[in-house]
């Protein structure tokens, strides 16, 4: 039979925030999202195929093996390699690329972690808030677990921090942060707020459900240390900033902030919008 619509269930709607997922090179430590960036093109220069940093920031946020495999890929890259090697890279290319990339990374993550500015503070407003902390990343878990205590010492320690290796797929799957709303019991969720700074990362918070954010000046978009970005001629940093801004409403952003000091007054007007549609019974 049919039930009368008022006893028909509906999904649950969130009336606050309850959950920020926060990414971590680019977002939350490594300002300008250097350590990935410089790993890469150490790899591909060791093969004797350099890499130009926008071909390395192209496909960010991934996986660093499908990382690896999405740069030799490009028709530029395929085309130098056939010309080095006499043939297309194959999988045991990326294997090969991928086993050097790992000892690498870990050389490099202690020198461009450090967390940037005014995350700590941050994190304990949310805190404040009620708010539970998670993070997912493109790292493996043990560079993840490096990240982890390293930042701790620095005063940044989510609640939950998840690498592709817990979940079995990384970004642009929304796994990670399933399992996040699972550990911190987190639902539903449209309760969740994803932040990270590439478009890799608004396709994983947009493929699960959550609302996701985009955060411009301090990762892969613009991808400059903090004291270049400083000296910017604002003109050129105008530019730069735009381009990044309208890369992530392409991509689907819900929002796009500058940095994470623009975060609360987010969550502050997602919550009106919330609050706005929740179901009265």
């Amino acid at each position: 039979m049919t039930l009368p619509a008022s006893n028909v269930p509906r999904s649950p709607i969130a009336s606050k925030i309850q959950a920020v997922i926060f990414d971590w090179a680019g977002t939350t430590v490594d300002f300008g999202s250097l350590a990935p960036v410089r790993t890469i093109q150490r790899v591909f220069e060791e093969f004797d195929l350099p890499v130009y940093e926008s071909e390395a920031r192209q496909d960010m946020g991934l996986p660093k093996r499908d990382h690896i495999a999405r740069i030799l890929s490009i028709p530029r890259i395929q085309t130098a390699w056939d010309l080095l090697y006499g043939a297309l890279p194959v999988q045991a290319d990326i294997d090969r690329l991928y086993a050097r990339f790992v000892p690498l990374q870990f050389d490099c993550l202690c020198a461009y972690s450090s967390v940037i500015e005014g995350v700590s503070e941050m994190v304990e407003k949310l805190r404040r808030r009620g708010l539970r902390i998670g993070s997912t990343t493109g790292y493996t878990r043990a560079m993840l677990d490096l990240l982890v205590e390293q930042s701790a010492r620095e005063g940044f320690t989510p609640d939950c921090s998840l690498s592709p290796e817990d979940v079995g797929a990384g970004r642009p799957h929304p796994f990670m942060i399933f399992e996040t709303a699972v550990r911190l019991k987190i639902y539903p969720l449209a309760a969740i707020v994803k932040v990270g700074d590439t478009v890799a990362d608004v396709q994983e918070g947009l493929n699960a459900g959550v609302w996701s954010v985009g955060v411009v000046k301090t990762g892969n978009m613009i991808g400059l240390r903090k004291a270049d970005l400083d000296v910017l001629p604002a003109n050129d940093l105008g530019r730069r900033l735009s381009l990044a801004r309208a890369e992530f409403e392409k991509a689907g952003a819900h929002y796009v902030i500058d940095t994470l000091d623009e975060l609360e007054s987010v969550i502050d007007e997602i919550d009106v919008r919330l609050d706005a549609a929740v179901i009265r019974w």
